[in-house]
């Protein structure tokens, strides 16, 4: 992931993101001051610096976050936009919102990250540009952005 980059980010999915800190925040295996204590289990210890990445994690992404910008509405794929795409080979289509993963939006849209092989393929991308990507098969998907809209207009 690229940590310099801002990432788009829903306001439901920011405030389960900090819902989520909070709570990790609040493990029992830390100090009143959220630091280490001395841990002697290795499954306990395991688990308590898997909550420390996850912590890191979601403060790196809330330290990057764009909560709810409305990106123009210029059928430009970029994160914050609702993308609806055909894919080539068997005619299914697909609409998800292009942003940064954290579960599924309140209103059931699908999210794809734009670091994702599709995400990143169709970054940048024009209502009508078919673009390709490698798919987990490691063979070439083909894509067509059929629709893109600001994820407040989407509905």
């Amino acid at each position: 992931m690229n940590t310099s980059q801002p990432v788009w980010l829903t306001p439901s999915a920011c405030e389960r993101l900090r819902a989520e800190l909070a709570e990790l925040r609040g493990d029992p295996g830390a100090g009143a001051d959220g630091s280490d204590t001395a841990v002697a289990d290795p499954e306990h210890f395991a688990d308590h610096a898997r909550r420390r990445a996850r912590i890191q994690q979601i403060q790196d992404l809330l330290g990057r976050a764009v909560v709810g910008e409305v990106p123009p509405d210029d059928g430009v794929a970029e994160p914050g936009m609702v993308l609806t795409v055909r894919f080539d080979g068997d005619g299914d289509t697909d609409t998800f919102l292009l942003g940064t993963r954290s579960g599924n939006d309140p209103d059931g849209v699908e999210v794809c990250s734009p670091e994702s092989p599709l995400g990143a393929a169709l970054l940048g991308a024009r209502q009508g540009d078919r673009r390709s990507y490698l798919g987990p098969d490691e063979r070439a998907v083909q894509v067509t952005l059929l629709r893109a809209v600001p994820y407040d207009q989407h509905g």
